[in-house]
């Protein structure tokens, strides 16, 4: 990869709302029944598990949340065909929407319910800001994130291509990002309690900031600019895909 500012705007943008998942995740932790809001996995596990002892109420609420994650992420979609609207713009505001319910709920409240708009807002998230500088990132969970992290170090301390420098960093820094956000929800929680969700809103008011100066970017570049931005990631990944064939060759 061509040698980049240390932070470009749409990898500002990207920390900004890995960020907000990692809020999202602490919260659901620390106030709803520990219960991760952002996926589908456990989810369905327990939607699995639920109908095998023949809990139907709970089979039902599952479903209904696996349900809602489905429509955020067709409607991540459909928005934008049907209405023209900018889910870029759209995204982060519907985030606050939910974070502004969620704080009115009760505490008691049925925790998988009550983590229904983060099943909604996160699917929605996910879906429109699916990474930067050419990298495919997700920004509400951190499997993938800690994986690419680590096969970028393997490459680095194998190979010494520097590189893998770019990706560790990339990866690492969105590690960083989500796992900060789950130290404020903590503090947020600490203060407010189940109203420490509205401490997201500081963090969505800075990601809509950067999506704009995002977009204020883009106009400044030629389209072939953007095109060459977005292909370089995928370059990246042809590349080590070619040299890795060159050793199997090798060895055979």
């Amino acid at each position: 990869m061509t040698e980049q500012k240390l932070l470009p705007i749409d990898h500002c943008r990207h920390l900004a709302f890995a960020a907000i998942g990692g809020f999202f995740g602490g919260y659901a932790l620390l106030c709803r029944g520990g219960i991760l809001g952002s996926s589908q996995t456990m989810n369905l596990v327990e939607l699995v598990i639920d109908a095998l002892f023949g809990r139907g109420s709970s089979v039902l609420l599952h479903l209904l949340c696996l349900v809602i994650y489905v429509v955020g992420v067709m409607l991540s979609v459909i928005i934008p065909h049907v209405f023209h609207v900018d889910m870029r713009r759209l995204s982060p505001c519907i985030t606050a929407a939910a974070a502004i319910a969620m704080g009115f709920f009760p505490a008691d409240m049925t925790p998988l319910v009550a983590l229904y708009p983060v099943f909604f807002s996160m699917s929605i998230q996910w879906s429109t800001f699916a990474g930067a500088r050419g990298f495919q990132s997700a920004t509400i969970f951190n499997s993938n994130n800690t994986k690419q992290a680590s096969l970028a170090l393997a490459h680095y301390l194998c190979e010494g291509e520097r590189e893998q420098l770019t990706k560790l960093w990339f990866y690492g820094s969105t590690l960083l990002a989500f796992h900060a956000g789950a130290v404020w929800s903590w503090l947020a929680v600490k203060w407010l309690d189940v109203r420490g969700v509205w401490g997201v809103l500081p963090q969505l008011a800075l990601a809509y900031y950067l999506v704009l100066r995002e977009e204020q970017a883009e106009r400044v570049l030629t389209p072939a600019q953007i095109r060459e931005q977005e292909v370089l990631g995928e370059a990246e990944e042809l590349v080590e895909e070619a040299e890795e064939l060159v050793e199997e060759e090798k060895e055979d």
